[in-house]
């Protein structure tokens, strides 16, 4: 049988009646990394277990979550449109999806609910399809231990606290995580925020929880 040279990773997952004749502008300037997802065929992708973002989360290697490759391949080329048409992802962020025209605290991290908005992770991970992950935007900032991406042990106290009292009081504790992604691996630097994933909420918990939001991937081509 002849040997058949391996699909360029801009054209995998693809139908071949779509197939560019060149790399599109949205791909070519792709990480190492994000070649290698894209190049997979979505038959070849695992999406990742509960047990499985747990443990991740536990260990901190949030790094270790990645987008289904034709989803990644999508968040590329949304975020690409986005910068030509607003000139960054953090504008586009904050006026159509946080619609924040302020960005001062009212109070104290936590302590008025005008300061945080809970929206869906627009592009969520390749994770069980049961798991609903949401990001919670502060306009306060969650202080770290200078030089390093952990947390000062006042700010994990302070979300522990508002994700125990906002997220468990409606979810079981043990279908309930978060993390805050390190510094390297954020898309939107200069508007805080953490990630919460729940396991198989009550989708009207949800619905109030993020005021009736949804995920941008699920409602663009």
């Amino acid at each position: 049988m002849p040997h058949e040279e391996p699909l360029p990773f801009w054209l995998v997952n693809l139908p071949r009646d779509q197939w560019p004749s060149e790399c599109p502008d949205f791909l070519r300037d792709c990480s190492e990394k994000d070649r290698s997802i894209i190049g997979t065929p979505d038959a070849e992708y695992t999406r990742l277990s509960w047990d499985e973002c747990r443990e991740l989360i536990r260990a901190n290697r949030v790094d270790k979550f990645h987008r289904v490759p034709s989803e990644l391949r999508r968040y590329r080329q949304f975020t690409h449109r986005l910068v030509k048409e607003y000139g960054s992802i953090l504008k586009f962020i904050v006026d159509e999806r946080l619609k924040w025209t302020d960005m001062k605290p009212r109070g104290r991290p936590f302590e008025c609910e005008d300061d945080i908005k809970i929206l869906y992770n627009d592009w969520p991970y390749g994770v069980d399809e049961k798991i609903v992950h949401l990001v919670v935007w502060t306009k306060f900032p969650l202080d770290e231990v200078p030089g390093t991406d952990a947390l000062t042990p006042e700010a994990r106290q302070g979300i522990e606290d508002y994700v125990q009292r906002t997220f468990c009081s409606r979810v079981k504790p043990d279908h309930v995580i978060w993390f805050k992604n390190w510094a390297s691996l954020k898309s939107v630097h200069a508007v805080e925020h953490f990630h919460v994933m729940l396991y198989d909420p009550v989708p009207d918990f949800v619905k109030f929880i993020t005021n009736g939001d949804a995920p941008l991937a699920s409602l663009v081509s």
